[in-house]
């Protein structure tokens, strides 16, 4: 499809370069042609006016220089245009690659989040009818039976909601102008914030959640920022054995050597990430815990991506085999 788009852009963009090209040539031609001709007839007035008893008529050596220089005009602007057209023909191919990539790339992007949606929603819903399909062939369901169905299909439907709403924030992100939402935010107050939400499953596996924190304020938008935090507090408690630490550090960074950066980081004490799963960390719908069966669709990570991109930061993540892994966020600190 984008190789035929790519062909008529190129064909558009000749066809409009050629057109100016030729309207220019046909300019340039009239005009050297007129002043040609008009040095032929000063010639002519010259001679009569010097010759009025024997006119001598205009020497044919002038007149074949004039239309030989007539020609070689047609055919030096000709190889011009000529020259023009594969020039135009390469420059407009290249220039149509570069103007349709970017429309390619965000095509491209959505076939991969339509198709991995369908994937991910396809295998709740599967589970869900294969469950309802059985249990209604039994003769003998009985009360207990069925509330289990029903629970284990409340489950399901809770994975599903789970599955929109995280879609629905990745395109929020996407659309919303953050900007309209900044204001001046304490950083420990979101941080605190976000441990509350965290702490019931902190709680669950024992694990503690060491705060390390000075007062920096920035700004940005407060609600996100605290989705942000749990994401990656979630994110650290449930890579992490129980009996554990989740330690959270706030300090200034100087970025550049032109402004001053807040980094925030997330250590947990977890398995560590393979050095193949580190690139695709925060891409959409990418585990790198697939092996283990672990709860999740993947998403988490690309919305704090998001977050923290239409925040104006950056975040990194280095992890170690069997020590944990270290979520790292830079943010503009207000001066």
């Amino acid at each position: 499809m984008f190789n035929n788009a790519r062909l008529k852009l190129t064909t558009w963009y000749l066809l409009i370069i050629m057109l100016i090209s030729i309207s220019f040539s046909f300019a340039i031609y009239e005009i050297l042609t007129f002043e040609l001709d008009r040095v032929e007839h000063m010639q002519r007035a010259r001679q009569e006016k010097f010759s009025p008893i024997t006119l001598h008529p205009l020497r044919s050596i002038d007149l074949e220089v004039i239309e030989e220089t007539k020609d070689r005009l047609k055919i030096r602007l000709l190889i011009i245009n000529l020259g023009i057209l594969s020039f135009a023909g390469l420059a407009g191919y290249f220039l149509a690659g570069r103007t349709l990539r970017p429309i390619k790339e965000m095509v491209d992007e959505q076939n991969r989040f339509i198709t991995d949606a369908s994937h991910e929603l396809r295998t709740p819903l599967t589970s869900l009818k294969s469950e309802i399909e059985v249990n209604l062939r039994d003769k003998k369901l009985n009360l207990s039976d069925a509330k289990k169905l029903l629970q284990s299909n409340l489950e399901e439907v809770n994975n599903l909601q789970y599955l929109s709403d995280n879609l629905i924030k990745l395109s929020q992100n996407q659309t919303v102008n953050r900007d309209e939402l900044f204001e001046k935010v304490l950083l420990k107050d979101v941080i605190d914030e976000a441990v509350k939400k965290a702490e019931k499953l902190a709680n669950f596996k024992n694990i503690t959640i060491v705060r390390e924190m000075k007062h920096f304020t920035i700004t940005g938008e407060r609600q996100s920022l605290i989705e942000l935090f749990v994401i990656l507090l979630d994110n650290a408690i449930k890579y992490s054995p129980k009996n554990s630490k989740v330690i959270i550090n706030l300090s200034r960074h100087p970025r550049g050597g032109r402004s001053n950066f807040v980094e925030i980081q997330v250590k947990d004490q977890g398995m560590g990430i393979a050095k193949e799963d580190m690139p695709h960390l925060f891409d959409r719908f990418y585990r790198a815990d697939k092996s283990r069966g672990s709860a999740g669709y993947g998403l988490g990570l690309s919305i704090a991506k998001q977050i923290v991109e239409k925040n104006k930061g950056n975040i990194k993540v280095e992890s170690e085999i069997s020590k944990g892994s270290t979520f790292t966020v830079y943010l503009p600190a207000k001066a």
